[in-house]
């Protein structure tokens, strides 16, 4: 009886591990990676704007 408890137990525990951890997974892949993405996206259009309105007035 100790040894199916036991069993039981340590497979419960490592498949809540297993769902908390893909959870997280899945919530950085659609939330926090696309934020970032975008803000190196607005980061690179401010530096290549930035370039031409300097280079706009070169003389």
């Amino acid at each position: 009886m100790k040894h199916k408890f036991f069993g039981g137990f340590l497979l419960g525990t490592l498949m809540t591990a297993s769902a908390v951890a893909g959870s997280l997974i899945a919530f950085k892949k659609s939330y926090i990676e696309p934020v970032e993405d975008k803000v190196d996206e607005i980061n690179t259009n401010r530096k290549k704007a930035n370039r031409k309105q300097h280079a706009a007035h070169q003389g």
